[in-house]
């Protein structure tokens, strides 16, 4: 039986996050206490993402649900034919860290390898992020037993979604951290949450489940968004800050103390997403195209010795708009707090709403 978002104990799942902070542990832990963890394909080897799924499985209690967020394949950006340019003006980036450019390169992010492990897996939820899988390979998704989710960030893109008969859709606001889901990435969506979850619940009727996502970092913004019509939330930024959570020390230290806001960038992967502000972001966003995920391998080698050296302002420091919010708690603690919160917040505004009347 495919799984049913409503079945949860907690209406919270764990945004899957590429290129680090998600982890086995991360995921079974808030899998665990009745949430819903996620693993993060992205970026990884398909032998990589197989161990991941067996360190999962060896961590979570037997039978609890999880996911596994996989990058639908990338158009060829707009912006391919500037990568040399760009280049050419983040070349003292990687003189100033003692490395090299990468080789900017198109790349599906081996799809369908890992299309076909999810399936021999029969991993319970199957989410994709920067487009919509086709109708077959929806299909055959559900055929494995999967539970088929898309990122869309416009109602156009919830309709599209919804056309290829897949079983939930997450709204990502304009708020949320990492990269935009949009299909194309010269038209991301820039509708808040609140938005967003009223428009594509209009465009899709009442039987799809939603997820909402995007600057959820409280009890009371997941009773928010279950109020304007989510089934659950999905929080990101919000558990980066866990113990489970891979988040780089030097990305930790600034959603702890960095007083600075966010902004949308391309200038790290050459696909918008929102990060704290820091040097590189200021200095590179406004010459960056849009080609992903050409210049994603440009810049890697710069951001890892960034990474690697603790150096905040050469990475990018992913986060959503309300990433000062984070704590630093065990992710199960959290997950059971934040359910217990939404709870009590539905409760209190359910009483204000009788009293009224």
């Amino acid at each position: 039986m495919t799984f049913a978002l409503d079945s949860l104990v907690h209406p919270i799942v764990q945004a899957p996050m590429g290129g680090g902070p998600s982890t086995p542990a991360l995921a079974a832990a808030v899998s665990g206490v009745g949430g819903l963890g996620f693993l993060a394909a992205g970026y990884k080897t398909i032998e990589a993402v197989r161990g991941d799924l067996d360190q999962l499985r060896s961590l979570a209690p037997a039978g609890v649900p999880f996911g596994i967020n996989l990058f639908a394949p990338p158009e060829h950006g707009a912006g391919a034919a500037n990568v040399a340019a760009y280049a050419d003006t983040i070349r003292a980036e990687a003189e100033r860290s003692g490395t090299v450019l990468g080789q900017p390169r198109w790349d599906d992010d081996r799809y369908a390898e890992k299309l076909d492990l999810v399936c021999a897996e029969h991993v319970p939820v199957v989410s994709f992020t920067f487009g919509c899988p086709s109708v077959d390979d929806v299909r055959r998704l559900r055929d494995a037993g999967a539970a088929v989710w898309v990122t869309v960030t416009t109602p156009d893109e919830a309709r599209a979604a919804h056309a290829t008969g897949v079983d939930g859709l997450i709204a990502q606001g304009i708020e949320a951290g990492g990269h935009r889901g949009a299909f194309d990435d010269t038209r991301p969506g820039d509708l808040g949450l609140l938005a967003l979850l009223q428009l594509v619940r209009d465009a899709v009727g009442d039987a799809t489940p939603l997820v909402a996502t995007g600057g959820i970092a409280t009890g009371r913004a997941v009773a928010a968004v279950l109020a304007a019509g989510a089934t659950a939330a999905q929080l990101g930024t919000a558990l980066m800050l866990c113990p489970e959570a891979a988040t780089a020390p030097a990305q930790r230290s600034a959603i702890e103390d960095s007083h600075e806001s966010t902004a949308l960038t391309r200038a790290f992967t050459g696909r918008a997403a929102r990060a704290i502000i820091n040097r590189f972001l200021r200095e590179h966003s406004e010459n960056a195209p849009s080609a992903y995920p050409e210049v994603h391998h440009l810049t890697a080698p710069i951001r890892a010795a960034a990474r690697q050296r603790g150096d905040a302002a050469g990475f990018n420091l992913w986060a959503g708009q309300a990433y000062p919010l984070a704590a630093a708690m065990p992710a199960a603690e959290l997950v059971v707090q934040l359910a217990t919160d939404a709870r009590a917040a539905l409760a209190d505004t359910t009483a204000r709403f009788c009293d009224s009347g």
